[in-house]
This record gives structure tokens, C-alpha cells and sequence, in this order.
């Protein structure tokens, strides 16, 4: 394959970009909604909402690296090629447990004990944590498969976070013509508080982004082809085709799992990784606290501001190739950085923000978009032409940041000061110092680990490889 971008056609860029539409849109009620729901919704308490948080983070922590794992060793079905077939199994996975989780326990009633609901839930959210993992895995994998220029890499993550961007943009747009729809075109209703009464919102909201995400998951199956394993062709070759002699290739440029444990640049790009995540998804999943509560807007808000948000990162990622090639990727990530500290400051300079929330939104959207992405080309320059454990390495990245994010969310509502449905006063300054850590604070550690990639750069050291025949390795 040519190393320029124009290699991988362009109804094959797109079809490749979609196939994560489906779980993007369902991360997007996931991180943004889930607390909203199960608190002010279904009047969970503080600590059972982070509960069930807490277990679909942890099972898709355990999930990911074992999915990666497999995903790497396991054929596939026939000649559908294991990524796309990991592709389907985690979809249909989705479709099957998602709309469970936004609705009211089947069979419950009000005497029903929280304990009990909260038992009714974890299966579903098992179910889906797996689906959800099985297909982000075997997505993100494709990338280094389908082409091999960095830039073209870049290009590739960029389209992928496009479509993100857009399934957040989807989401909350639903969702603000549901709440308007709700109130019949009459703006009152709008500013009165979350309740039981806005179940079936976020029932139709799951249900319209299931019949969504799966008109484009066969979208991508039907144009994206996955590449046949190099060492499949060697073997069909015949006659005069085949060497006398084969040239050995040495295991030092062929990583498996275990060798990538021994790799300092791993563990420099998983810290990045999650620091990344950490402060997309932690700000992700208490904006909308934050700005019920803290800030007390109306309702409608937890749709308009995400969906700002996006669509300023939707802008921003439009510029990310030309920024990487013009400044490099490690600068690049650098001024999402800036953007994302210059939030955390106005957030804790401006504690009655109002209608400037807006303006606020723009850098976190901007922001977020800009590391996120630059993080995940990072990924694949790790993993650069060491495609046969490509998955193996996004698993045990997004291990760290499932498990993270899902730790980080239990200590912040173990730590809420309030212990009843309604927010008490405590909780409005709760929430205004979490916007600030969740963002501000992470983002020190990302520059963190950002200087040690500049200080010691990205790259596969064969320090401690055995030189082997692959043959020989195999065999062994």
C-alpha cells in the first residue's frame, strides 16, 4: 500500500469513519446522561448512580484488553476478517442491552428497594460494556491496517472524531426536541427540574439512537474490507514464486503482547491516553450537574451546551492534519491543552456565568476534540507497523482509561456532600470545584506525560528482544 493518504479511497475513508457512529451516540447518553438519569430521574442515590457507573467502566476495563487479545489471534468468521467480525458481534451486542439501561425497571414499583432496581440494571450494562468494547477495539485496530502514512493516520482519526462529534451533535439535538416537544412548544416548562416525568424521554432518546447507529454499522460493513494477513499470501505463493530461501524476520520487529510490556513509550502513551480521557469523559458526565446546579439553568441547557461543545469540536477537526503537519503532533496536543486549562480558569474565576457558559463551551468542545484526537494518533504511531497486536495495545490503553474514569467517578460521588435527590446548597459549590479538577487538574498531568513523549520520543526499543528467526520463534 502506498504511504500517501490518497491510497485508501474516498467511499472507503467514510465507510471506515461511521463504523463507530453507533457507539459513539450510545457514549454520548452514556457519559453525559447515565448520573442525570439514575439520580434525578429514577432517584437513585449519589452512591448507587456512581455504582452503576463504576460497574460498566470496570467491565469494560476487563473487557477491553481481553477482546484485544483475542482480537489479534482469532482468524475470524470465514473471510469476513476478525476485526470487522469482533465489529459485528460487539454491535449486535449493543442493539440487544442498550435500551434497557434508559428506562424504568421492568417490574418495579415504587416499594421496589433501590438495592434491587440497581441488581435489575447491571446485567444490561454488562452486556453492553462488552458490545461496546468488542466494537471500539476491533475499530480502532483497522487504522494501522488500512494505511500506513502518519498523516494518513492523523487524516483517518480525524474523519473517525468527525463522526463522533457528529453523534454527539445527533444526541443532543434529539434531545432538546424532546424536551421541547415535551413542553409543547411553551419555553416555563423547560426550566422546571429533571423528574419521573421525563422517562420517556430518555427512552425514545436510547431508542432513536439504536434505529440511528445501526443504519450506519451496515454502512460500514458493506464498505469497508479489511486487508488479508501478509502471512497468508506468503503461503499461497507457488512455482517459481517462491524463494529457495526465505529471509528471516526477526522477532524484534514483530511485538507480541507480552514484549509490549517491556516498552517504556507504552506506558508514556497510556498516561497520555487517559489523561485524555479523563478529562473528556469526567467533564463530559458532570457538565450536566454542573450546570443544573451550580450555574441554575433551565433543563434545556444539558442539551444546548454539549451540543456546543461538539460542534466546535466538530470545527476543530477540520484543522488537525494541517496543525500536526505544520507544528507536529506533540504541539498540536499542547494547544488543545492551553484551550482546555483556559476553561478550567474561567470556570473558577466566574462563578456566576450565565448565558457565558456558552463561550466556556466552546473552548472545552475545541479542546477536547484537539488531545483526543491527537492522542489516538499517537496510539497508532506506537503501534505503527506492528498490526498483528494492534489490538492487544488499544485494549490495554483504554483499560486504563475505563478503569480510571469509572474509579474517578465512584471517589467523586462518595465524596458528594448532599444525600438526598434535591440538591442542598454544598452541592453548588460541589460541582463548580469538580468542573475545575476534572479539567485544569488533569491537564496537568497530561503536559506531564506530554514532556516525557518530547523528551524521549515515541519508538519500539529492542532492548531485551531476542534476535530469532520468526520460523524459529514460532516453533518455540
Amino acid at each position: 500500500m502506498s504511504d500517501t493518504p490518497s491510497a485508501l479511497p474516498a467511499i472507503r475513508r467514510l465507510s471506515y469513519a461511521v463504523g463507530h457512529f453507533l457507539n459513539d451516540l450510545c457514549a454520548s447518553m452514556w457519559f453525559t446522561y447515565l448520573l442525570v438519569f439514575y439520580h434525578s430521574v429514577l432517584g437513585f442515590q449519589n452512591t448507587y448512580a456512581g455504582v452503576l457507573l463504576l460497574v460498566g467502566q470496570v467491565a469494560d476495563a476487563i473487557c477491553t484488553p481481553l477482546i484485544g487479545y483475542e482480537s489479534d489471534r482469532t482468524p475470524g468468521c470465514g473471510n469476513y476478517g476478525k476485526r470487522k467480525t469482533w465489529h459485528l458481534v460487539g454491535t449486535l451486542s449493543v442493539l440487544l442491552s442498550f435500551a434497557f439501561i434508559f428506562n424504568q425497571c421492568l417490574g418495579c414499583s415504587t416499594d421496589t428497594p433501590q438495592w434491587a432496581s440497581l441488581t435489575y440494571f447491571v446485567p444490561f450494562i454488562i452486556i453492553f460494556q462488552f458490545g461496546w468494547a468488542a466494537t471500539q477495539i476491533s475499530h480502532l485496530s483497522l487504522i494501522p491496517e488500512l494505511v500506513t502514512c502518519e498523516h494518513a493516520k492523523v487524516e483517518l482519526t480525524a474523519y473517525r472524531y468527525a463522526f463522533t462529534v457528529i453523534a454527539n451533535i445527533t444526541v443532543y439535538a434529539v434531545a432538546y426536541l424532546l424536551f421541547h416537544v415535551q413542553a409543547g412548544g411553551d419555553d416555563d416548562p423547560l426550566s422546571d427540574a429533571l423528574g419521573p416525568a421525563d422517562v420517556n424521554i430518555f427512552r425514545n432518546l436510547a431508542l432513536i439512537v439504536l434505529a440511528i447507529g445501526a443504519l450506519f454499522c451496515i454502512f460500514f460493513h458493506l464498505g469497508t474490507t479489511e486487508s488479508r494477513p501478509e502471512g497468508g499470501e506468503e503461503e499461497q505463493e507457488e512455482g517459481e514464486r517462491r524463494p529457495l530461501l526465505r529471509r528471516p524476520r526477526t522477532v524484534s520487529s514483530i511485538l507480541q503482547w507480552k514484549c509490549w510490556l517491556k516498552q517504556p513509550s507504552f506506558y508514556q502513551v497510556a498516561l497520555l491516553y487517559m489523561s485524555t480521557r479523563l478529562i473528556v469523559n469526567l467533564s463530559q458526565t458532570y457538565i450536566s450537574m454542573y450546570l443544573i446546579n451550580t450555574l441554575g439553568l433551565p433543563k434545556k441547557f444539558i442539551a444546548t451546551i454539549p451540543l456546543v461543545m461538539y460542534l466546535s469540536g466538530f470545527l476543530s477537526s477540520f484543522i488537525m492534519k494541517p496543525l500536526s503537519k505544520l507544528i507536529g503532533k506533540c504541539l498540536t496536543y499542547f494547544v488543545g491543552l492551553l484551550l482546555i486549562m483556559a476553561f478550567s480558569y474561567w470556570v473558577l474565576l466566574d462563578d456566576t456565568m450565565g448565558q457565558r457558559v456558552y463561550g466556556a463551551a466552546v473552548l472545552l468542545g475545541a479542546g477536547s476534540a484537539t488531545i483526543l484526537v491527537i492522542s489516538l494518533a499517537m496510539t497508532a504511531e506506537l503501534i505503527a507497523d506492528q498490526t498483528q497486536s494492534g489490538a492487544f495495545v488499544y485494549g490495554a490503553m483504554s483499560f486504563t482509561d475505563k478503569l480510571a474514569n469509572g474509579v474517578a467517578v465512584m471517589i467523586i460521588q462518595a465524596l458528594h456532600p448532599c444525600h438526598t435527590v434535591l440538591c442542598c446548597p454544598a452541592c453548588v459549590w460541589f460541582y463548580h470545584y469538580i468542573m475545575v479538577i476534572v479539567t485544569g487538574g488533569v491537564a496537568v498531568i497530561a503536559t506531564l506525560a506530554l514532556c516525557s513523549i518530547i523528551i524521549w520520543p515515541i519508538r519500539i526499543r529492542p532492548r531485551g528482544l531476542p534476535v530469532k528467526a520468526e520460523d524459529e520463534a514460532r516453533i518455540n
